[in-house]
């Protein structure tokens, strides 16, 4: 584990002990430090006796639906039972194919498209599948024998990629296909168009234009399956010390910004930050007028990359209408934390309780992983796919009633660290309140 001390002198910059501080208490002038860790936990293979420790709600089962696969991030499952993942690192899309439902791939993956730059974004409409990459959008036929037909880009202006080269997509209920970019940078002014932010484009003509700013990296979101109200997860900045800012969950609206890089939290100036709005607004005021404040704060440096809610119909009847969350995990603090899979409960459209769904890849009094958790997919029975990027594992959930009790990686002495805080709607600046 490695420590490093920031201070910023002559410019303000926000402690971490004085956050509980009103925002126009930071003046200019003044110095303030933060102490900031690296730990990255010691990768270990996905073997069986580890994948037996791994903690799901009682009444689920954990299965393996495909193993050996590299590095797939993100997921979309077609009608026929076929699944489609992207692998940014190979530059290319398989195919894992059901067809006798047994929950489990049939054979190894198959290559449907290739030399494509960090693909990553996956989407499938009326036939059709559609890719991003870093600077393309494709789109393609499916073949009945789950191959793609006619692959060409449709967009091929998107900007470079910088720190967040992986781009998401997702189509809405109205059709329109939205199109995440993220920062290229850790806490940077950015000046090219649709960075940092959702785009939303018009696939009969594929025009766009941005839908929502100030987003560092908001790569997982989708809609909720009854108020049609689209959400987002987004990365809080790295280098503010272990505990902030939080990650975010976002009711994300056309024509918001939600803070990057001048806020964080609950609309806190980010005086660690050298952005400045370019308007010449103050940033406090420029924070507390025309940003929104997160609906939810997950766990500093949990590091969420998908967002999924669920609509299938095999899990209990609470489970509709919730979202499930990867939470790769962390490297930015001294305490690893995430590396697992948490559930939001929604009611009445509204997030209200976190709690863990699949946990425990932490191993060896947390100083080992093995699984960093990336995307999410509901298969055609209604289970939870979630992939794996580090040991390229996609693990299959199910429900089989409450009939079993959990089981845990860790000794029942070292309990698990809190994934996610609800922020309080008023209080203080901080913005964040202990995982209940």
């Amino acid at each position: 584990m490695h420590a490093r001390q920031r201070l910023l002198a002559g410019s303000a910059a926000l402690a971490i002990l004085l956050a509980a501080l009103p925002a126009a208490a930071q003046q200019y002038g003044k110095s303030y430090t933060t102490t900031d860790h690296v730990f990255r936990p010691e990768p270990r293979p996905a073997t069986d006796e580890l994948i037996a420790t791994l903690t799901v709600p009682d009444g689920f089962r954990l299965l393996v639906f495909a193993r050996d696969l590299g590095n797939p991030r993100m997921m979309v499952m077609a009608p026929d039972r076929t699944l489609y993942v992207t692998r940014p690192a190979s530059g290319d899309v398989v195919a894992l194919a059901d067809r006798d439902g047994d929950g489990r791939a049939d054979g190894p993956p198959r290559v449907v498209a290739s030399n494509l730059e960090q693909v990553h974004g996956i989407a499938l409409r009326d036939g059709r599948i559609y890719l991003a990459t870093v600077h393309e959008i494709y789109a393609g036929r499916l073949l009945e024998d789950g191959s793609i037909a006619d692959l060409a880009a449709v967009i091929d202006d998107l900007p470079g990629g910088g720190q967040h080269p992986y781009r998401t997509l997702g189509f809405g209920p109205d059709g329109r296909l939205f199109l995440q970019i993220g920062s290229t940078c850790n806490d940077c002014l950015e000046t090219g168009e649709g960075v940092a932010a959702i785009s939303v484009i018009d696939p009969t003509d594929w025009t766009r234009r941005v839908f929502a700013r100030g987003l560092r990296n908001s790569m997982g979101f989708d809609w909720h399956p009854e108020s049609g109200q689209m959400w987002g997860i987004d990365l809080g900045t790295d280098w503010r010390g272990d505990d902030v800012p939080p990650d975010e969950l976002n009711r994300l609206e056309d024509g918001r910004h939600y803070g990057w890089p001048f806020c964080w939290g609950d609309r806190q100036p980010d005086w660690l930050s050298p952005a400045m709005p370019p308007d010449g607004t103050p940033k406090p005021q420029f924070c507390q007028e025309r940003t929104e404040t997160p609906v939810l704060g997950f766990a500093a440096h949990s590091a969420g990359v998908d967002l999924l809610f669920y609509d299938g119909q095999q899990f209990p009847a609470d489970y509709q209408g919730d979202a499930f969350v990867t939470q790769r995990g962390s490297w930015n603090r001294e305490t690893p934390i995430g590396y697992g899979v948490v559930r939001v409960n929604f009611e009445a459209g509204e997030p209200k309780q976190v709690e863990d769904f699949l946990f425990r890849f932490l191993t060896n009094d947390r100083k080992g992983t093995f699984g960093r958790v990336a995307g999410l997919a509901i298969a055609n029975d209604g289970s939870l796919l979630v992939s794996d990027d580090m040991n390229g594992v996609i693990y299959r959930v199910v429900y089989q009633g409450r009939t079993r009790q959990a089981t845990s990686s860790l000794p029942s002495e070292l309990p698990p660290l809190p994934s996610a805080a609800l922020l309080r709607p008023t209080g203080p600046p901080s913005g964040v309140a202990p995982h209940q």
